[in-house]
Order: C-alpha cells, then sequence, then structure tokens
C-alpha cells in the first residue's frame, strides 16, 4: 500500500479478484475480452446452449463489477454465500441462476488455486522489501516535476494477476490490473506506470 499527501494508491492481488477469474476460466466465458487470460488454468469451453451462454456471461459480469468496486456496483439484490466456498463466494440471490448452478463443482480448485495465487504474491511482495511506496512515489514525483505541480487527488487500486500477457489494463474506474511479471521488473513497472498516474494526477 502506498499513501502520500492527496493521493492513495492500495496493491493486492485480493482472493476475490483472483477468485473471479478463476471461474471466468473454468467457465469458458471470454469478457470482457480485452482482459487476458490467466497462466496455467485450463480454460473450457463455453456452454453450447447459446442462451445460457449468454446468461453465464452476464451474470459473471456482474459479478466481476461488484467484486472489483463493490461501492460502485452494489448488488441491487441481496447476496448469499455459496456454501462450497465458505465465506469467499456471495452470489445475488436472484438473477444469477446460471452461475449459481455453475460454481459449487470448481469449489476445491478453485479455493486451492485462488490460495497458492495469493501467497505467492505476498512472498513476492515481502521479496522487494517495502518497494511498493517508493514505486509508487517516485512515478508521481516524477510526473509532478513534469507538470510543474502538486499532483491532484485520487485514489488507485492495483491488482497484481497472473496473466499470460505482460501489460497494464483498466479494471475499473479507479482499478488497473497489472501482470505479476511486470509488477517484478522496476524499470518496467515504472515505465508502465507512468501514464497510469499522468491520466489521475
Amino acid at each position: 500500500m502506498g499513501a502520500g499527501g492527496s493521493w492513495v494508491i492500495r496493491e493486492d492481488a485480493g482472493r476475490p479478484v483472483l477468485l473471479a477469474l478463476y471461474l471466468r476460466e473454468v467457465l469458458g466465458i471470454g469478457a470482457p475480452v480485452a482482459l487476458p487470460r490467466l497462466r496455467g488454468v485450463g480454460a473450457t469451453s463455453p456452454p453450447s446452449d447459446d442462451l445460457r451462454a449468454l446468461a453465464l456471461e452476464a451474470q459473471w459480469l456482474d459479478l466481476w463489477a461488484m467484486t472489483i468496486e463493490p461501492e460502485q456496483h452494489p448488488s441491487p439484490v441481496p447476496l448469499a454465500l455459496v456454501d462450497e466456498y465458505g465465506t469467499g463466494l456471495a452470489l445475488a440471490t436472484s438473477g444469477a441462476a446460471e452461475l449459481t448452478a455453475a460454481v459449487p463443482r470448481h469449489a476445491e480448485a478453485a479455493r486451492a488455486w485462488v490460495e497458492w495465487s495469493h501467497q505467492r504474491y505476498t512472498s513476492d511482495s515481502r521479496s522487494r522489501r517495502g518497494d511498493a511506496y517508493r514505486a509508487y512515489a517516485g512515478t508521481i514525483a516524477q510526473h509532478e516535476r513534469v507538470v510543474g505541480r502538486r499532483a491532484y487527488s485520487f485514489e488507485l487500486n492495483v491488482q497484481v494477476l497472473p496473466f499470460d500477457q505482460t501489460g497494464v489494463w483498466w479494471i475499473g474506474t479507479n482499478s488497473i490490473a497489472v501482470t505479476d511479471s511486470l509488477r517484478s521488473d522496476a524499470a518496467a513497472f515504472d515505465a508502465a506506470l507512468h501514464p497510469i498516474i499522468a491520466q489521475l494526477a
């Protein structure tokens, strides 16, 4: 997590985000088309029933929006926990029938993969030895020198994810996803972060 004056940046590989992306793979969901696939997770084909596939995709997109920025995308209906996931997954009590029916059989593998991925991120973060704040503060300081003023107030959520492509993607109004391999390359990450900071600050 980084914070300075009028800006706040939160970095994580959030378990809910990892879980939503894992379900995207194993359920054969293609949206969002601009977002890469997960590395090392075998994707499946979407349901052969076109109407069911469309419903599943729409319901997953609702879950994704609520997962990334829940305050901006609150559920219009109550949520209920999916028993097989403990407290890790809650779905809408109405309007998510296809998704609710599809996810239980993937619970064991999904929970194991999410925990493994989150622990790997935690280990990688510790190996950077407090680098998180400096990575963001340095980029913002350079932006301030270029524009000749203090950075505007902003908040940014950064999800560090095991995608099979290297890059940075907007996944919400104030949220980006960055590949774990890019995050581990200080110089490349700094270069990729500059246009993001320029847009916000």
